[in-house]
């Protein structure tokens, strides 16, 4: 069990270093760079392909990875236009590294964390609690290192005084989307993400609870500071915000900011 779990975690990780390496010689003067948080895949991808037909001689370029990994990208010079973030820490950390333009910073969607289980599961979770119980063995959620879904995650537990118990039996991901995908494999008995994501596979995972988060699951998002399509950077940004953004982000379950 354990190398099967490496195995997939090992190829997560050079798939994340992958966008590093390639966006470089990929990219072209009138592309648009957006580096997203993976939980924000799917109404992105949506939101690239209507912006580029509102502004035709724009190709988006999406990059998908947990958000401080995307910040380091960005720090270490990959091209990057636009950073979204899926938590407050890492786009504070964007502005000390001076990564994102002063000013830029909007925030534009919430989110919530909720525990899944396998669809065929058959335990009974109904508060963090029944996390301790012996059937439950392995708990997958981000590593609170370099996942916002993690840094919720662990917020949470602490407030209830289970961080411990659940990090001994802990399977940390290297994003959401890792650990929605260890879910819906039958991998882990259980797993926290945020409930945009359980929402993509209603037939491999179900949602045993809603999490209380300790402070607002909310994203933000910037121009970067090395952008070379600052005003198209912009546009995007004030997309996003737009009533035809924000409808677009609701459709995939996002909150209101």
């Amino acid at each position: 069990m354990l190398l099967r779990m490496l195995l997939p975690l090992k190829r997560l990780v050079l798939a994340s270093a992958l966008p590093l390496m390639l966006l470089t010689p990929a990219v072209h003067a009138a592309d648009l760079v957006v580096s997203a948080a993976a939980s924000l895949t799917n109404a992105f991808r949506d939101l690239g392909q209507s912006f580029e037909a509102q502004y035709p001689d724009t190709k988006v370029i999406l990059n998908f990875a947990a958000s401080d990994v995307l910040l380091q990208q960005i720090v270490k010079g990959a091209p990057a236009d636009v950073f979204a973030s899926a938590d407050q820490e890492a786009m504070n950390k964007a502005e000390a590294e001076k990564a994102v333009v002063a000013g830029s910073r909007k925030n534009f969607a919430n989110n919530q964390i909720v525990l899944i289980v396998p669809a065929d599961s058959q335990l009974h979770i109904q508060q963090l609690q029944d996390l301790t119980q012996p059937a439950v063995k392995r708990i997958a959620y981000g590593n609170p290192a370099s996942v916002p879904v993690g840094r919720y995650t662990k917020a949470a537990l602490e407030h209830a005084n289970l961080w411990d118990a659940v990090a001994a039996k802990g399977v940390p991901a290297q994003n959401v989307r890792q650990s929605l995908d260890y879910v819906a494999r039958g991998e882990v008995e259980a797993g926290f993400v945020f409930s945009t994501d359980a929402a993509i596979m209603p037939d491999k995972v179900k949602v045993a609870m809603r999490v209380p988060a300790q402070t607002t699951v909310s994203y933000p998002i910037a121009v970067t500071a090395n952008t070379r399509q600052a005003d198209m950077a912009t546009k995007f940004v004030a997309y996003v915000l737009s009533p035809t953004g924000q409808a677009t982000l609701a459709r995939y379950g996002f909150l209101k900011p």
